[in-house]
């Protein structure tokens, strides 16, 4: 075998190895921080799965507690009606369209604190370090963007 080919060869392995980490990031899966639109700052997480392939998300937990915040969903209109906010599963039906990093597939998505449910889509942004989450009713939309929480430093306390 040619010195130069094999060396090509080796070091064209090793780049695309390097670049899977990067190509793994672009998927909604993992857990995400949401982002509270009046404070900006993360109010909530989200842990998405891929199950059967499609991608399922729920509620985990609140990132700043509120004691005015719903614990369950009242205004829900299906199976969701009265369940515990914490757990619910907010995102159904979403699956990947076409090669582009876009999931939607007539997904849709629940504001549990409204009651209401949004055709979605999610798209993996910036590397997959954050996710444009758009929701739509009609012609309507609005957009949210979420950051992946495995991304952000937190503060450590010092004895």
């Amino acid at each position: 075998m040619n010195r130069k080919f094999f060396v090509q060869t080796v070091s064209l392995g090793l780049a695309c190895l390097a670049a899977l980490p990067a190509m793994a990031q672009l998927t909604p899966v993992g857990v995400w921080h949401t982002i509270d639109d009046r404070t900006n700052e993360p109010k909530g997480e989200v842990i998405i799965t891929e199950v059967n392939g499609m991608i399922v998300g729920r509620v985990g937990r609140a990132l700043k507690p509120d004691p005015k915040a719903k614990r369950v969903c009242d205004d829900c209109k299906d199976d969701r009606k009265d369940q515990a906010i914490v757990g619910m599963e907010i995102i159904r039906g979403v699956k990947k369209e076409g090669a582009q990093a876009v999931w939607a597939g007539g997904g849709k998505i629940l504001d549990p604190n409204e009651g209401k449910e949004y055709t979605v889509r999610l798209t993996p942004i910036e590397g997959g370090q954050k996710m444009q989450v758009r929701g739509y009713i009609g012609p309507f939309y609005r957009t949210q963007i979420w950051l992946r929480a495995d991304s952000e430093t937190t503060d450590t306390k010092k004895d």
